[in-house]
């Protein structure tokens, strides 16, 4: 298959039919006609000498040619975003766009006093801030900078050591009011438990050396550590959480303290050719101060 150079809305519209499976669908999520999207598409599987979708009564079916097409779509997409935040810089000065991929509960609970400070100092700067707990691809320049929880392995990362978060189980004063203080680990099994519902990669590092945390049957599950906290902070039960975040709500009491030894290690991360850029330097640089901050109970 030899495909014809075509420009980069071809490949978008390629994308959003994957995504949404009609083209009403994809020229409204574009902002496009629905007869452009169709144009686009008759130039694409032209181009490509073969179909890419088939009609059917559930929508567009991408065909395996075009299924194998959409990792280098997305690398394009990917591309294409990191062009404009680069081109949205201003000589010397940081101004442009900054894009940070951080975890929920770093991006919806530490974060926002040090992105205020940051965007007081540098109004031309413009945050993009991607909450999730997967781990953006800086390589290929998904996200400018990302706080990761495990250390980066590729060479071509420019990375610092936050240090170790310190964790420990919590429980609401209301809870323990109802259902008692466990005095040691073999205590929890008649409480509550709130916690993870897959075993992760970080979660089972984190176990590593701390037996009677790997011993953990949970009675609340999910992998969203933000709804984890809110749970402990409702009274819904025993859980792990950031001892900065418990530390804000003197209503949250720490437990087995003697027997719970765990910390998140934390790193800030971004491609090493974005190091001598001044948008990006000034949020690595106020990110790694703030996190430490944090990190000490400081802020």
């Amino acid at each position: 298959m030899s495909i014809d150079p075509l420009s980069w809305d071809h490949y978008r519209t390629f994308l959003a039919l994957l995504d949404h499976g009609s083209q009403s669908a994809a020229a409204r999520a574009l902002g496009l006609t629905q007869p452009t999207v169709g144009r686009h598409v008759a130039a694409l599987e032209s181009a490509c000498g073969q179909p890419l979708f088939l009609r059917s009564h559930q929508g567009l079916l991408p065909t395996a040619t075009a299924l194998s097409m959409r990792g280098h779509a997305e690398a394009m997409a990917a591309s294409a975003t990191a062009l404009a935040r680069a081109a949205s810089g201003d000589g010397d000065e940081p101004a442009g766009t900054v894009r940070i991929s951080v975890s929920e509960v770093i991006g919806l609970e530490v974060l926002p006093p040090i992105l205020a400070d940051l965007q007081d100092r540098h109004p031309r700067l413009v945050i993009e801030l991607s909450l999730s707990d997967a781990v953006e691809d800086l390589l290929h320049q998904e996200a400018d900078i990302a706080v990761r929880m495990v250390e980066p392995a590729q060479d071509a990362l420019v990375s610092r050591k936050v240090g170790g978060i310190p964790l420990g189980m919590f429980a609401h004063r209301r809870y323990l009011d109802r259902h008692g203080i466990p005095e040691t680990p073999d205590d929890l099994t008649e409480h509550r438990l709130i916690g993870y519902d897959h075993d992760l990669a970080y979660v089972r590092d984190l176990a590593k050396g701390v037996p009677d945390f790997s011993r953990l049957r949970f009675d609340f599950r999910t992998d969203s550590n933000v709804a984890q906290l809110a749970m402990i902070r409702a009274g819904g039960g025993i859980g792990m959480c950031q001892k900065a975040l418990a530390a804000r709500n003197p209503e949250l009491v720490p437990l087995l303290e003697k027997h719970f030894h765990l910390e998140l290690p934390t790193y800030l991360v971004m491609h090493e050719d974005l190091r001598h850029s001044p948008r990006c330097r000034a949020a690595f640089d106020a990110l790694f101060e703030g996190l430490r901050a944090y990190r000490v109970g400081e802020l």
